[in-house]
């Protein structure tokens, strides 16, 4: 019998204690992959309008994009597994992996759902043993990303039209479960955290502290 509870975690600055994409850019910098000459500042410039509702999250997720087409497919995938041990496992803190490991224990349906394109997505998502991810899709020709994303953005109102399709691919229906656990951190994610029976604010941004805080939802800080 299917779960009753769903359980959705943002990723980026909620499960997570940082800006996947900008910290796979310092990564590849580091790396000598890309040029750091104005990466690191557009980058930023970039991820801060985002945050702040400035950018669309086309624009978001593209930027990052653009900057792995010209790399093979199998040298990115080498260089995210390194990613993935190196920078992010030893960021995930204890009290994110108790949450997760919380709502497995009472037999939520868990999934991440985030702006972050999958090739990013996934691998971190796994690190709390969450296989259900909806992520942002990039566009891949042959061994290599075209810059572009596939359909919908999985951010702001496409996280809601994204998960009504997701779950109906599965045979459910976003209305039909008794209880719906978002857990975010930015305004971005308000209309899904509309649709929440419980909405919770995770190191939330200012916006969200703040419409949290006069609709009385509870404000979490997983460090």
């Amino acid at each position: 019998m299917p779960a009753d509870v769903l359980t959705l975690f943002d990723l980026d600055n909620t499960l997570l204690p940082h800006d996947t994409e900008q910290l796979w850019v310092e990564f590849l910098i580091g790396e000598r992959v890309l040029d750091p000459t104005d990466v690191a500042r557009k980058s930023r410039d970039v991820t801060e309008r985002y945050n702040r509702g400035e950018a669309a999250a086309i624009e978001f997720t593209e930027y990052y994009l653009a900057l792995m087409a010209p790399h093979a497919m199998a040298d990115l995938e080498a260089l995210r597994a390194r990613f993935i041990v190196e920078r992010v496992r030893g960021r995930i803190t204890p009290a994110a992996r108790l949450l997760v490991d919380r709502h497995r224990a009472a037999g939520d349906w868990i999934v991440v759902t985030t702006a972050v394109f999958r090739f990013l997505a996934e691998p971190q998502a796994a690190e709390f043993g969450i296989t259900d991810v909806i992520a942002t899709e990039p566009e891949i020709v042959g061994d290599r990303f075209t810059g572009r994303v596939a359909g919908i953005a999985n951010s702001r109102e496409g996280k809601v039209e994204r998960l009504r399709e997701w779950l109906a691919e599965r045979g459910q229906r976003i209305d039909a479960f008794r209880d719906i656990w978002v857990y975010a951190d930015s305004i971005n994610d308000l209309p899904l955290l509309s649709h929440a029976t419980r909405p919770v604010a995770v190191n939330a941004d200012p916006l969200l502290s703040a419409t949290a805080r006069h609709s009385g939802w509870p404000i979490l800080m997983l460090g």
